[in-house]
């Protein structure tokens, strides 16, 4: 089987308002968001089998999509979507990191794979589970035998006022999710504050995940960590509360803060994760299988971080059910992931995908 053509389309779609039960506006430290575009990737083959991919816009729909039918096509067209590593490894463009653009054709292959052999992926990949992912709610995937697996999610919120948080902590807890995440970085004594109106809604019956996307200086993220600690507030971790490559300082925040620390934008550098495992800066692995290269680099990353005993959980990225698929395969079927991946997915209008 040969690949014979790659093709990609930019869509928008609509996130649900806050009012109506959904999560727009979605507010972070850097933008606020209503919609979000997205670009879907086809990948043909000589023996009429096609698989999809799905990848965040990068700078315009326009560009990620020349980069990926310009850049990327002439590096894999005439190639074998089962030999992954072989090609994946072939792409190379100077003075850049092609892995994000390559990700989407890779799990465009992996989805001819599965077509091909009728198999689910997360089988492909050795059919790995753990204990927290089964018998959870939220997302289910059945194959053709009609067996079940259900992956537990955790919930994501923007930053919203305090009394909004509030509620919608509530609701999250009376719809079955165990943790729950929530943007902040703009105002790091009202993080403090929505945290705290939440676990006191809920009666602390949801964990917490605190991302900032590297809203807080050093001293600030101390600050929070420790004040939530002081009231009896333990995170499941704070995510990338700092700058990227400031490895000893983020080291230094869980000693101080008694907070675990899950490094997210900071895993998307080649090498990085081993280094942060050597500095002792990473409690949580926060993975994304679009900067790692697709599936099979998620798979070389997972392994870094099991071997160092690193519970791994996996990032969204405003996924739309492509992705969100691809994700649920990925930590149903690869050893380490132990906690539920982030999503948004209850979030949009609707979705490229039926079932």
């Amino acid at each position: 089987m040969e690949i014979t053509d790659i093709e990609a389309f930019a869509i928008n779609v609509p996130l649900v308002p806050f009012e109506d039960g959904g999560i727009r506006p979605y507010v972070t430290n850097h933008n606020s968001l209503t919609d979000m575009d997205r670009v879907l990737v086809r990948v043909d083959t000589d023996e009429g089998i096609s698989g999809w991919g799905e990848v965040r816009v990068f700078l315009t729909p326009e560009a990620t999509v020349s980069i990926i039918e310009d850049g990327i096509r002439p590096f894999v067209v005439g190639q074998s979507p089962f030999e992954l590593e072989k090609f994946r490894r072939q792409v190379f463009i100077e003075y850049a990191n092609a892995d994000m653009f390559f990700a989407p054709v890779e799990v465009a292959c992996w989805d001819i794979v599965g077509k091909s052999l009728e198999k689910p992926i997360y089988e492909l990949l050795g059919g790995w589970t753990t204990p927290s992912q089964t018998n959870m709610k939220h997302r289910n995937h059945q194959n053709d035998s009609g067996d079940s697996h259900e992956v537990e999610v955790a919930y994501c919120l923007g930053i919203l006022p305090v009394e909004e948080s509030r509620q919608r902590a509530a609701e999250v807890l009376q719809e079955g999710y165990s943790v729950l995440k929530t943007k902040a970085g703009r105002d790091w004594k009202e993080d403090i504050a929505r945290i705290k109106a939440m676990h006191e809604e809920v009666d602390g019956k949801l964990e917490f995940r605190l991302d900032p996307n590297q809203g807080w200086t050093t001293d600030q993220a101390i600050r929070v960590g420790s004040e939530l600690a002081d009231a009896g507030i333990y995170l499941q971790y704070m995510e990338q509360p700092i700058r990227v490559d400031a490895h000893k300082s983020l080291a230094s925040l869980k000693n101080q803060t008694g907070q675990p620390m899950g490094p997210n934008e900071d895993t998307y550098l080649p090498h990085n994760l081993r280094r942060l495992v050597d500095t002792g800066a990473i409690d949580v692995a926060v993975l994304d299988l679009t900067p790692a290269g697709g599936i099979a680099g998620l798979r070389q990353q997972t392994a870094i971080a099991e071997d160092a005993g690193i519970p791994i959980t996996h990032h969204c990225a405003f996924d739309l059910g492509v992705r969100t698929s691809a994700i649920l395969h990925a930590v149903h079927g690869l050893p380490g992931f132990s906690l539920p991946p982030d999503s948004v997915y209850y979030g949009w209008e609707d979705d490229v995908i039926v079932n």
